[in-house]
């Protein structure tokens, strides 16, 4: 035991995150009713939004060039918050993570593996997505690229407060806050009506969600800076690993 302890000390925490990471990837793939929520909803969501002809398109705007910035919003909210809130629920109810608290694998290293496998799944499914809005006639731009490093802190931000519920509720808490809070964020949180259209907007636009799609907006269909979406969604993230990390409970 004592050599065991003595070897894994010798790998680095970097190494042991990207291990755990590709492990709970995989676990992720070979999940079907994952992969549903994940990347077989947004494709459809997709479909049906760009083919429904919408009355408050701006001049010059396409549906799908509307609904591509709404679908990765709802695609990234899914899969990093409440499909890794529930897993882990669960997973914890199981015991299985009680096992991995006897491997070297600390608290922080489990958070951090679980955020980076759960944001490869996301970036998988956003890929599938933008595909398919290319072939739609959705076309890229210079920003382009920030809309997807938004979309990455979008991922360690959710993925982090998944985890920080994840980690203090019981799994059939965790079952119910996280699609409550879903649905919230979906309907009243700037994802599918902007912040600035809701009552509320300017507090509104605090929110991780309204952040996330107003940031992709504005990048992806509007071809413009993401203002202030950066750094609240990287307020979301830091806050969300510190609250996980105190909070979050192998049983």
């Amino acid at each position: 035991m004592s050599k065991y302890r003595a070897d894994s000390e010798k790998v680095s925490p970097r190494v042991m995150i990207w291990a755990h990471a590709l492990w709970e990837m995989k676990l992720l793939l070979r999940n079907g009713e994952q992969l549903l929520l994940m990347i077989i909803i947004p494709v459809g969501l997709l479909l049906a939004l760009s083919m429904h002809h919408v009355q408050s398109l701006k001049p010059g705007q396409s549906s799908v060039d509307a609904a591509y910035p709404v679908v990765v919003s709802v695609s990234i909210i899914a899969t990093c918050f409440t499909s890794l809130a529930i897993a882990t629920g669960f997973e914890r109810r199981a015991g299985a993570l009680t096992f991995l608290a006897t491997t070297p694998l600390s608290r922080a290293r489990l958070i951090a593996g679980k955020i980076l496998a759960t944001a490869m799944i996301a970036a998988l499914a956003i890929f599938i997505v933008s595909i398919i809005a290319v072939f739609l006639g959705w076309r890229a731009s210079v920003w382009t690229l920030a809309g997807f490093g938004i979309a990455a802190l979008a991922a360690i931000a959710f993925g982090a407060w998944a985890l920080a519920l994840s980690g203090a509720m019981r799994a059939e808490g965790v079952l119910a806050v996280s699609n409550a809070v879903f649905l919230v964020l979906i309907m009243f949180g700037g994802v599918i009506i902007p912040a600035s259209s809701l009552p509320g907007g300017q507090a509104l636009q605090l929110l991780p969600s309204a952040a996330l799609a107003s940031g992709l907006r504005a990048t992806l269909d509007s071809h413009g800076t993401p203002g202030w979406a950066p750094l609240i969604l990287a307020a979301w993230g830091l806050t969300g690993f510190l609250v996980a990390r105190r909070t979050f409970k192998w049983q």
